[in-house]
């Protein structure tokens, strides 16, 4: 894609055009080795072994294609011209995929080649009775139908196309809307994982750093538990785009600049206002794209990350309030090591330190699935993972958002019991401002209710089966923890006194807004008009004047309140409101839209318990004389918006986003935290037009004692049974 008329990728001018220092070249050699050291790049010959596979799977559809041609009764001739191609996308297209990852890639074939006769049948006959192949497995009932197998020893993810072309030229071009005329809406998803790569190379100004970046990202993804599409954090196409709108905001900054600025930035990005590297256009097939003002659906979207290409769609759909919540978190304490690794007081190891899961969490459910053979373990397994971002928002749902569900990523195996597989997931309460006595969540519905809806898998055997439970973390089992050992409680909880990581109160809402010279939508009923639709919400023209920008900010400034005690309660240590071993009193409450504890579903395996209001408990994240100021927030990306028409009075929240007093308060007293250079070099690389953002007194932290919420999990008596 073209630069704009003003110069500049992307749909908002950049922050900064300033390049890296000597420092920060140094600082880009230490990202390169330590990615080498951490075995994220694959070997020459692998590189060589990956395209030679390629080329076999290519001369494979081919043939194929040729065989379809013929059953299907044409001529000869007709057959020596049928043609099928194979493209790839994804990390491998990226250029940021590591040894042993599996290649996505895509065959594009003729409109009488169709999916189910032939993609699915033919091709998988065909690929059968090939020795190179192994586990072979085909998803043809998926959202993205795929066919899935190794090839060589290298893992392939294959899909398919057929377009409304008779002959699949050579030199096709996919990037062209017009590929999308006459096929089907899984053609359409097929399709856009090559077109959505592709955009994304196009509106990136520096390729090479913005691979080094990416790599860096989804690694610390991995390490840090929130990289997995299916259970509700990031994939890899959003990390992909993440990255690359920070590539689009600071084009010439060399990668240890960019993953500074990429936790600073997103640490404080006012969602739900989306991350878009392009402008979204309707197209000329009048296919659906995102568009919060017209689809209802779209306005419940969490963290939406929009594709590039036609048509744009929503690529984090799965995000939930809990794992966004996590998300925030993870970039906050990101963004606080990467100001400590500048004033050399931290390194990139702190950064990718493990995430304890299993430390952070007085009470966990535990998910254990089993089959009787691998193959039917293995479709269990991606049927149950699909349906465990289903388990957090039910939570989520029927508490009210007020219990919270972090999932763990990954599942676990117990050597001792073969064919069996477990998931997990932290429970805990959600800290509001006001304090509240503790309050019990009876969750047995919720869990019946979920399990009724895994079992009714369409293509369940005998033997597939799940019991949930719920887990304390002493009783945690030992094979979730390296080598099969618990770390000690000492070393736990070692060195919290020292640990000096500030954690601001970091709330789904305390996040800054997109910069971006489009329609924002950060709240459907604060854009509704007087006639009860919706209204677009346009930002302040970039040549408002400073003093102006003051006088509508100070009239309209969204100040968010709510507080959401953090993951890490370190900043509470030694602090006149430190939660203390105060007495709790438990309601038993049970919302009036929870699910029936009845046992339809079968038993509860301990679940008949109640949860009652808990803080999130943190013993786990040790990072040595980290900074101890709180992050200084982007004032470049506050998200102005214009007040839409109240006659009625200002809805629930203003509709002019902006920062909060308090996080402009830390703006304008850096200084007194000893980061005077970081102050000066923020101020070096913004425009004018980025520092109007007006200083606004701080409102003093509340120093109202809050009580303690504790997670007490009591056994419910078992009603009798009836004489």
């Amino acid at each position: 894609m073209a630069k704009s008329n003003a110069g500049y990728l992307g749909v908002s001018e950049p922050i900064s055009l300033s390049g890296p220092t000597e420092k920060d070249l140094i600082q880009t050699a230490e990202v390169e080795k330590f990615l080498a050291d951490a075995g994220l790049y694959e070997s020459q010959d692998q590189a060589v072994s990956r395209e030679e596979v390629l080329g076999k799977l290519d001369q494979t559809v081919k043939a194929w294609i040729k065989k379809a041609t013929r059953v299907s009764g044409y001529g000869e001739q007709f057959v020596q011209e049928a043609n099928a191609k194979i493209f790839t996308f994804g990390s491998y297209r990226l250029g940021v995929h590591g040894p042993g990852a599996d290649i996505d890639t895509l065959c594009v074939g003729p409109r009488h080649a169709t999916r189910n006769d032939y993609f699915f049948r033919c091709l998988h006959d065909m690929l059968a009775e090939m020795p190179e192949v192994s586990e072979l497995h085909p998803v043809p009932d998926a959202h993205v139908p795929v066919l899935g197998f190794k090839l060589c020893g290298v893992s392939i993810d294959l899909l398919y196309a057929n377009l409304a072309h008779v002959v699949i030229p050579d030199d096709l071009d996919l990037s062209q809307d017009s590929i999308l005329h006459n096929v089907d809406e899984q053609a359409v998803r097929s399709l856009n994982g090559c077109r959505v790569t592709d955009q994304i190379l196009r509106l990136v100004p520096n390729i090479p750093s913005f691979r080094t970046t990416l790599r860096f990202m989804r690694y610390w993804g991995k390490r840090r538990g929130v990289y997995s599409n299916v259970i509700g954090f990031l994939g890899g196409i959003n990390w992909a785009i993440l990255v690359a709108r920070i590539c689009q905001l600071y084009p010439n900054a060399s990668p240890s600049m960019l993953i500074s600025r990429f936790f600073r930035v997103f640490s404080q990005w006012k969602w739900p206002n989306p991350v878009i590297l392009c402008h979204i256009e309707e197209g000329p097939l009048g296919l659906p794209v995102w568009d919060p003002r017209r689809n209802f659906r779209d306005r419940g979207h969490q963290m939406p990350i929009i594709t590039p290409a036609y048509p744009c769609m929503n690529s984090s759909y799965n995000v939930s309030s809990s794992t966004k919540y996590v998300m925030i978190q993870e970039f906050t304490r990101g963004f606080e090591i990467c100001q400590a690794i500048d004033e050399n007081r931290a390194t990139w190891d702190d950064l990718f330190e493990p995430y304890p899961f299993f430390e952070l969490y007085r009470n966990y459910l535990e998910i254990g699935i089993t089959a009787r053979n691998e193959d039917d373990l293995r479709n269990w397994k991606g049927w149950v993972e699909s349906r465990l971002r289903q388990l957090v928002l039910k939570f989520e749902r029927y508490t009210h958002e007020m219990l919270l569900a972090h999932p763990h990523p990954r599942d676990f195996s117990d050597g001792s019991r073969p064919l069996h597989s477990f998931y997990f997931m932290g429970l805990w309460r959600k800290q509001t401002a006001q304090p509240q006595e503790a309050e019990q969540f009876d969750i047995r519905g919720i869990v019946n209710e979920f399990k009724i809806s895994v079992l009714a898998y369409v293509h369940r055997r005998e033997g597939m089966d799940i019991e949930v439970s719920h887990v304390k973390r002493k009783d945690i089992p030992l094979f979730v923890f390296p080598g099969g050992v618990r770390p000690p409680r000492s070393s736990r909880t070692a060195g919290r006194n020292s640990r000096a990581v500030s954690r601001n109160d970091v709330t789904p809402d305390r996040q800054v807004g997109n910069p971006l010279e489009t329609e924002s939508w950060s709240d459907p009923q604060s854009a509704q008009d007087g006639s009860g639709g919706y209204q677009s919400t346009s930002l302040l023209p970039s040549n408002l004047s400073s003093r102006e920008t003051q006088n509508v900010s100070n009239g309209h400034l969204n100040l968010h309140t709510e507080t959401v005690e953090h993951a890490h309660p370190g900043r509470f240590l030694g602090s006149p409101s430190a939660p203390g071993d105060n007495a709790v009193v438990d309601v038993v409450t049970q919302p009036n839209s929870m699910p029936s504890t009845s046992s339809n579903g079968g038993p509860t395996n301990g679940l008949d318990i109640c949860f009652n209001s808990s803080q999130k408990e943190s013993e786990g994240i040790r990072v040595n004389n980290l900074v101890s100021s709180p992050p200084a927030p982007v004032d470049e990306l506050v998200s102005y918006q214009a007040k839409p028409d109240n006659k009625h009075g200002p809805p629930h929240g203003s509709s002019l986003e902006g920062c909060s007093e308090r996080i402009l308060g830390q703006t304008c007293n850096l200084s007194s935290h000893g980061n005077n250079h970081l102050k000066r070099k923020a101020e070096d690389e913004l425009e004018p037009l980025e520092l109007a953002c007006p200083p606004v007194r701080a409102t003093p932290a509340s120093t109202v004692q809050r009580k303690p919420l504790r997670l007490r999990l009591s056994t419910l008596p078992q009603p009798k049974q009836a004489e």
